[in-house]
């Protein structure tokens, strides 16, 4: 069985960073695209950053520059690392990954459980 499990949010003041991982297990066979998505309170869920197997990478224009996707495809893990942290970065952090699992041969999308990221004025 397949399972994502994030790590690394919490509070921090405006301006401030947060680090978040997020790590896949159980029987996989290959990954393909990671990635990270938020839901605000009242608003739809949005894609933050992704990057594919081959490391491109892609970010929402409010997030370029400030916000860095990292992976490491020997462990299984995504990491986004947030700096010049916003009010408006406030949200739940879903971890994204398309992978393979090595008992189908279908690649199939999941989801982490979400981890709250919480930013002050």
């Amino acid at each position: 069985q397949v399972q994502l499990v994030e790590s690394g949010g919490g509070l921090v003041q405006a301006g401030g960073s947060l680090r978040l991982s997020c790590a896949a297990s159980g029987r996989i066979f290959s990954i393909n695209a990671m990635g990270w998505y938020r839901q605000a309170p009242g608003k739809q869920r949005e894609m933050v950053a992704a990057i594919t197997s081959g490391g491109s990478t892609n970010y929402a224009d409010s997030v370029k520059g400030r916000f860095t996707i990292s992976r490491d495809n020997a462990k299984n893990t995504v990491d986004l690392q947030m700096n010049s942290l916003k009010p408006e970065d406030t949200a739940v952090y879903y971890c994204n990954v398309n992978l393979r699992p090595a008992t189908v041969l279908d690649f199939i999308t999941y989801w982490g459980q979400g981890t709250q990221v919480t930013v002050s004025s």
